[in-house]
């Protein structure tokens, strides 16, 4: 598949609507709960795999994963990158302007923008529970790629049961960047990630399980979704 029909061809036809409605979030670690409006939106079936981040970027980071499991080894400044790179492939208009700060805090978004990004948190926590209000939305074994099954490696995209409106990988096999900052008054610009990897055990593999780091951080069971605004 030519780098030139990828974007039009598999992702824009295969972004799952998601309707609006609300979420509590909650921090475990200062005990804080907070309710979040969120907007219908669209957001991608599984994480970005490496075949389609090389056709966009021209390279994926090395790994000897197959082209379809989730690239990794991608900072959130990547994945920003990414996202407009994608949405100008598309025809779409990018959703961030960026600039030289090393922490990503002069990164804006375009709300207006139709073009692909990454979801808030509020979005990913509300996709992933897809209704539900457990732990996570099915057994552990069967919906994830986790420590106790995973064999140390990622897998490929879908290979695991979906949640209720159709999305693959929300917990388990990579961790995901979400667009926001984790808590600015104490980790400064560390930005937010979710949804628990393959060497994560069930406590790491939760749907409300937040984690956290600098932009420019990338390790092996770290990537990210695409999400569209409606």
């Amino acid at each position: 598949m030519s780098p030139e029909s990828t974007p039009r061809r598999t992702v824009a036809e295969h972004m799952v609507e998601i309707p609006a409605g609300n979420i509590f979030l909650r921090d475990e670690g200062t005990k804080a709960i907070w309710k979040v409006e969120v907007g219908a939106f669209e957001l991608a079936p599984h994480p970005v795999t490496r075949e389609l981040y090389r056709a966009v970027r021209g390279e994926a980071p090395a790994s000897p994963a197959g082209p379809r499991t989730p690239v990794t080894e991608v900072s959130w400044m990547d994945a920003v990158r990414f996202c407009n790179l994608l949405s100008e492939a598309a025809g779409l208009g990018p959703c961030y302007s960026t600039g030289d700060d090393p922490d990503g805090q002069d990164v804006v978004r375009d709300r207006e923008a139709d073009g692909y990004r990454l979801p808030t948190e509020a979005e990913w926590e509300y996709a992933c529970r897809a209704g539900t209000s457990g732990v996570r939305y099915g057994e552990l074994d069967e919906i994830a790629w986790h420590r106790g099954n995973s064999g140390g490696e990622v897998h490929d995209v879908g290979t695991r049961a979906p949640n209720a409106w159709g999305l693959y990988d929300m917990i388990g096999n990579v961790w995901e960047w979400c667009w926001d900052v984790y808590d600015p008054e104490v980790y400064g610009p560390y930005r937010v990630f979710r949804g628990g990897g393959l060497y994560d055990r069930p406590r790491g593999c939760r749907a409300s399980c937040r984690r956290k780091s600098h932009p420019t951080f990338r390790i092996d069971d770290l990537g990210f979704r695409l999400a569209r605004s409606r």
